[in-house]
């Protein structure tokens, strides 16, 4: 192909080196909200730098549809639940926005409401289809694809669900919010926010299945057989647009899940340690459930290495996940009993611990024997101790689990009670949930509460929870990257999570899970003989209640934070593509959505550049962008649909013209820049020609195509897209 000549380089260059995303006219963000206070548009985070506001939702705008196809940033599920023996069927209807006076305010409503489902089960018997009840109904909403992040300060001021009104009769109200909520009946759902790994969409197993929640880039089947992970670090050459000899999968950070008295942060991480490294089994104890309660009689079951030296001897090595942070939620009103101070804990840790269990002088307050206990950030309070005795956060007894395909008998797996399934490959691998419980006050269901995570990647990062700007529990890189090992480092060494994440949330309620609805089997009330179920079935439709999402990242030079579900260090956009099938179904659509960004003028929907300025790529409508034409995407309608990563001028070219899944957008652009050109030299020589000259220049003007000079789309020069374009959902 012969060389672009200079001048329409000259054209094209910024495009070239920027890729496909450029600033709006106004200067606002992307994804950043317009009605996000001036106050709140920069953080300081936990280690002193300054990130800047990049995404913000404030939920001003009432009654929102969230279907597939109708938000620039979230999508809701009609879809049941067929995870955690849920009780609950997905359904659009069950979220919004609305406002209580000033407040305005995203939900999702939980309610009663009996469904019958015939759904296709592979681990039953025969595969085959199975009917399934679900009493109640309620929501799930994701930004799968749309918007996804890699580290950085998220802020999410909620209400979580509850039966707290007066009329309930939950006991715990009467003793003002900050009492701990201690009374389980009235606390029956199980609020999620949290983020998942692009490469798999939650609650679409054919997506998740080998993919979660693995955080894992090593080729050893000597450690972990690779053929576990679906995308493998041994692979050469996965395809779809991946980068060769890189491991990934979709792991799970968890800013809050769960309800009833106990609210539980976590990582979910795979591969997960091996047995030699977990807390031992209680096989003395007639319930495995006493490892909740710390009080098993087998020895070592209550939590690793307690007792220190039974665990040396036995293995020669330390057990499970080193160095953790915790430390209290203070909006608990403090109880003598749980009071510790940092000499005694540090003293009996440094001894070692002797007893079968943690207690206050012996461990941090967290019952983590290997809890990092060092000054919080440089101040005079320890991390582990809890000094006032308020509410604390407990190491999560609840580890992980064992994923197996159906039939496996691999020895993870035990006896298979079904026969394999020849259409999925087999797999067997244990999954790792690094976690804390807080005990949450009553408080939290009452009222907004600012619940906040700072991400950092990379072997220096970390994972921190905060309430309020408060530090609840923190995972160092560290103790991900640099597990305890044996003599032959049979522990898989995984990565800190890097993965770009979209957010989820939900509320759901289970059969299984400690904060669980009365008569989990049955509808609420049971046969209605029960006085206190009956109130409580009553307090029914409850509500998760989110009043703003801010996210803060690094901007500087340098900084590998991205808010993108496509980074080039982490693609995901031709994966998604080739199977598609995986990520949707029919009611569940991916569906292409341009603009819609909240704006105040058209400047927030147009892009900004002065070599662009006279190009409308949008306009503001109703206080939402609307994109012109065909080729311009994005909340604002900045981002191009083409796919522009060349590496010479030739490459670039060509660059502009193939590897599109929309319209090729620089054909377009360069319509409208040679437009441009002839019309300014058309103008330079109207200016030296006669009057008579002029008129007939003038004249010729007018037949020029009406958008030569604001050509917005290649739909405007007649460049058609394909038949089936996803394409919005692989930027």
């Amino acid at each position: 192909m012969a060389p672009l000549s200079p001048w329409l380089l000259s054209l094209t260059a910024l495009s070239l080196v920027t890729a496909t995303e450029f600033a709006t006219k106004s200067g606002l963000r992307p994804w950043v909200d317009p009605d996000t206070p001036e106050d709140r548009q920069a953080y300081v985070s936990s280690r002193g730098d300054t990130w800047e506001l990049v995404m913000s939702d404030e939920f001003n705008e009432p009654k929102r549809s969230f279907r597939p196809g109708d938000d620039h940033m979230w999508t809701s599920l009609d879809k049941p639940d067929g995870v955690n023996a849920a009780l609950e069927y997905y359904s659009h209807n069950m979220t919004s926005t609305q406002c209580d006076g000033d407040t305005c305010y995203f939900y999702i409503k939980a309610m009663e409401d009996e469904t019958v489902l015939r759904v296709w089960n592979d681990y039953q018997d025969v595969p085959g289809y199975k009917t399934v009840y679900f009493y109640y109904r309620a929501a799930m909403v994701q930004s799968w694809n749309k918007f996804c992040f890699q580290g950085g300060m998220m802020e999410v001021r909620a209400q979580l669900p509850g039966a707290v009104s007066p009329e309930s009769g939950n006991p715990d109200v009467k003793s003002g919010k900050t009492t701990r909520a201690t009374t389980k009946l009235y606390y029956p759902t199980w609020p999620g926010i949290w983020m998942m790994g692009n490469l798999g969409r939650a609650i679409f197993s054919a997506s998740t299945n080998r993919m979660w929640p693995f955080s894992y880039d090593e080729c050893n089947d000597a450690v972990f057989k690779s053929s576990n992970q679906r995308i493998s670090a041994c692979d050469k050459n996965p395809g779809s647009g991946l980068n060769p000899n890189q491991g990934r999968g979709a792991p799970e950070i968890d800013i809050l899940e769960g309800g009833g008295h106990e609210v539980s942060s976590s990582i979910q991480v795979g591969p997960g340690m091996p047995g030699d490294f977990r807390p031992f089994y209680p096989t003395d104890d007639a319930a495995g459930g006493c490892i909740y309660e710390y009080n098993c009689k087998t020895k070592g079951a209550n939590g690793p290495d307690v007792p220190t030296k039974y665990y040396m001897s036995k293995r020669g090595h330390k057990s499970w996940y080193q160095g953790m942070r915790y430390s209290a939620n203070n909006f608990c009103q403090p109880n003598a009993k749980y009071k510790q101070d940092y000499e005694t804990v540090a003293a009996s840790v440094k001894a070692g611990i002797t007893e079968n269990s943690c207690d206050v002088t012996t461990c941090a307050g967290s019952k983590d024997a290997n809890a990092d206990i060092s000054p919080i950030d440089g101040t005079s309070d320890y991390w582990g101790i809890n000094s006032n005795g308020t509410c604390f956060p407990l190491m999560n007894a609840y580890t992980g689990a064992i994923l197996c395909s159906p039939g496996n008998t691999d020895e993870l797996c035990g006896t298979p009670e079904v026969a394999a399934n020849d259409k999925m490959k087999p797999f067997a691998y244990q999954m790792d949930a690094i976690s804390s419980n807080w005990p949450v006050h009553v408080g939290a269901y009452m009222e907004y509460h600012s619940y906040q995570l700072e991400w950092v990647t990379g072997s220096d990062g970390y994972v921190r929870w905060m309430l309020e700007g408060h530090p609840l529990f923190e995972i160092p890189a560290s103790a991900v990257e640099n597990p305890p090992q044996d003599s032959g480092k049979t522990n898989p060494k995984k990565i800190m999570i890097e993965e770009p994440m979209y957010i989820i949330f939900n509320v759901a309620l289970s059969s299984t899970w400690g904060a669980k609805p009365p008569n989990p089997e049955e509808p609420c009330r049971g046969d209605g003989s029960d006085a206190d179920v009956n109130k409580l079935c009553d307090a029914f439709p409850m509500y998760l209640k989110i009043d703003y999402i801010r996210l803060y990242q690094d901007t500087s030079p340098g900084s590998k934070m991205t808010t993108t579900c496509d980074p080039p260090t982490h693609p995901t956009r031709q994966w998604i593509k080739d199977h598609i099938d995986e990520y949707q179904d029919a009611q569940n659509l991916a569906v292409d959505v341009r603009g819609k960004g909240f704006c105040r003028t058209s400047d927030d929907c147009t892009v900004g550049n002065a070599t662009l300025s006279r190009i409308s790529t949008g306009s503001c409508v109703k206080n939402r962008c609307e994109c012109n034409g065909g080729s311009w995407t994005g909340p604002r309608c900045t981002t191009t649909l083409g796919s522009v990563q060349a590496t010479d001028t030739d490459d670039a070219f060509k660059s502009m013209f193939e590897g599109s899944y929309g319209p090729p957008w620089s054909g377009a652009l360069i319509v409208a820049g040679l437009c441009l050109v002839f019309s300014i030299l058309s103008v330079y020589m109207a200016q030296k020609r006669e009057a008579a000259q002029d008129a007939e220049f003038k004249k010729h003007q007018n037949m020029q195509p009406k958008s030569a000079m604001s050509i917005g789309s290649a739909s405007d020069v007649g460049i058609k897209g394909p038949k089936d374009n996803y394409s919005t959902n692989f930027v």
